[in-house]
């Protein structure tokens, strides 16, 4: 019996509640239901306060001495009889202890709600045990801050109350940091819609004229085409953390295997990898690449390459690769009145066939072009040209192309979009096009 005793005004308040029984202004007796409902929200995790505020009483009022022995009496007689324990015996029996034997009736009635708290309390381990195995493997190489996340989206589904330090110690992370993580959900979910917001800038980069690119590429498009400064390590951050990935050259197996040799020179190697004078229309870098397209077919692209601004001066698709691929695109570079050649102008090749054949060099000399051929199986001298054709392979799909008109438009539609709006982060973050003018106004 608790030293508080109660006002006719608590009294009067504490009878309107249903789940007391009968009040005086020294005891108050709740009800059966009441005892049945506090054990099994107790079971569940929560605190006794906590039960007896959801339920209407006022701590203010019968305070929380009273609250804690009424918990306590309570947790012993269904630990001791089950629900048969919690039922106010005091109008029926003596209260004396019970020297009779119980009849079969009472005995099955015992064994039954026994059987009922221990498969309670089976039933409750079962799903921590579960709940473990998968925090256990949900948490294997994530980030401190997802464990956090995993931790309150567990407690949240499941009746797990006061668990936090376990499953904190379960995982190996700070119990201070988990709720100092959720005191900083707003900062994060409006850190999350700025990324967002980021994400759908770098998106419309990502994808402008219809060219995928990568971060540096992304870069410089902002800044010309949606004038919008983000700084390199933030667009890799948002590319990563919403999986934006950019084409990916192949390494070529003949780059590793490719050594500089001693053996014959046809035409004298003029430029020596000297390829950035920052003289446009200088040193033209010429080659012929395969095309494999619609199943089984075949086209072949032959261009020149200025290597001082990167800028594709003349290109020919032809599905032979006969000299004319090579013949035609000389005629090509010559007939193009936007391009002003330097008097010293030399075309840089690899030792193919099409580059030694007496007709191709008879061509330069009759549009008074210089000759100069990359050293044997050495494809670094014409680094540049073989770049360009690996950008190209890895940013067109041509092998989805059903004819070579078809090919041919995809091609122009792709040159266009290189040398006017490709920016290249060695050329100044500009375009081919871009840095010629830069060139020759400097």
């Amino acid at each position: 019996m608790s030293k508080i005793l109660f006002s006719p005004k608590e009294v009067q308040l504490l009878q309107k509640n249903p789940n007391v029984q009968h009040v005086s202004e020294r005891t108050i007796t709740y009800t059966d239901t009441f005892k049945s409902k506090f054990i099994d929200e107790y079971l569940t995790g929560k605190t006794p306060r906590q039960i007896f505020q959801e339920y209407g009483f006022d701590e203010a009022i019968i305070g929380m001495k009273r609250i804690e022995q009424a918990a306590f009496r309570w947790r012993k007689a269904y630990e001791k009889n089950g629900l048969i324990g919690l039922t106010d015996t005091r109008k029926i029996g003596s209260g004396r202890p019970l020297k009779r034997e119980l009849t079969a009736t009472e005995v099955i009635e015992r064994q039954a709600a026994r059987i009922q708290l221990l498969e309670g309390q089976v039933e409750l381990l079962k799903k921590l045990e579960a709940t473990e195995r998968r925090l256990l493997n949900d948490s294997q190489k994530r980030s401190t801050s997802k464990v956090y996340q995993l931790i309150s989206d567990t407690l949240a589904q499941h009746p797990f109350k006061r668990m936090v330090a376990y499953f904190c110690d379960l995982l190996n992370v700070s119990r201070s940091g988990y709720y100092r993580f959720l005191k900083t959900s707003d900062m994060r979910a409006a850190n999350e819609r700025k990324d967002l917001e980021a994400r759908d800038l770098i998106l419309k980069a990502f994808n402008r004229r219809g060219y995928k690119k990568g971060s540096r590429s992304i870069k410089m498009t902002l800044e010309h085409d949606f004038q919008c400064v983000m700084s390199r390590k933030k667009i890799q951050r948002i590319m990563r953390k919403y999986g934006i990935v950019c084409p990916h050259r192949r390494p070529n197996p003949y780059k590793q295997m490719a050594k500089a040799t001693k053996a014959h020179r046809v035409v004298p190697n003029k430029l020596n990898r000297e390829f950035k004078q920052r003289v446009p229309g200088k040193v033209l870098l010429t080659d012929i690449t395969y095309l494999p397209y619609n199943g089984k077919r075949m086209a072949y692209l032959s261009t020149v390459k200025d290597a001082s601004t990167n800028e594709i001066l003349a290109y020919h698709v032809s599905d032979r690769i006969t000299l004319d691929i090579a013949t035609k695109t000389i005629e090509k570079l010559v007939r193009n009145q936007k391009i002003k050649l330097q008097p010293d102008a030399f075309i840089h090749s690899d030792q193919g066939v099409h580059y030694t054949s007496p007709k191709y060099q008879k061509l330069l000399k009759k549009h008074r072009l210089g000759q100069s051929m990359s050293r044997r199986g050495n494809c670094w001298d014409n680094a540049p040209q073989e770049s360009f054709f690996g950008h190209f392979k890895d940013e067109v799909d041509f092998e989805s192309v059903q004819t070579l008109d078809a090919l041919k438009a995809k091609i122009h539609h792709y040159m266009v979009y290189y040398n006017n709006y490709r920016y290249q982060w060695n050329l100044k973050k500009m375009a081919p096009a871009q840095y010629r003018n830069h060139l020759l106004v400097a």
